[in-house]
């Protein structure tokens, strides 16, 4: 079965780059730019792994990975931030995301990492 990824970030180039990436690895991608359209995907797919932004304008990251859970309690969530807050970065793994990556990042480790998670 292939693994599917949602991608959810606000910024549109980030999204664009991971996907790109992302797509020559073999896997089925999708995109959403804000919570709402994340959560609608997750209700018409079975999501592999999710690439969450921790800020996103509306429902934030921590939100969506909490409803993500709620649907889901066996997905798996990376995130993402520009801002490395130490506080919302504990906080979203008290509330299951498996690790995290600072803006910005090394594509070939959120690459690894990836692989890394879907595989086990």
């Amino acid at each position: 079965m292939e693994s599917k990824v949602l991608i959810v970030d606000d910024q549109y180039g980030i999204r664009v780059l991971l996907n790109e990436v992302l797509q020559k690895d073999g896997y089925v991608l999708y995109q959403a730019a804000n919570g709402e359209e994340a959560l609608e995907v997750q209700e018409s797919e079975k999501i592999s792994m999710v690439l969450l932004d921790m800020k996103i304008p509306g429902m934030d990251g921590i939100e969506i990975l909490k409803r993500m859970k709620q649907n889901d309690p066996d997905i798996k969530v990376i995130m993402m931030t520009a801002y490395g807050e130490l506080n919302l970065i504990n906080e979203a793994l008290e509330h299951g995301a498996l690790t995290h990556f600072s803006k910005p990042f090394d594509i070939d480790d959120v690459r690894g990492v990836i692989r890394r998670y879907l595989s086990e």
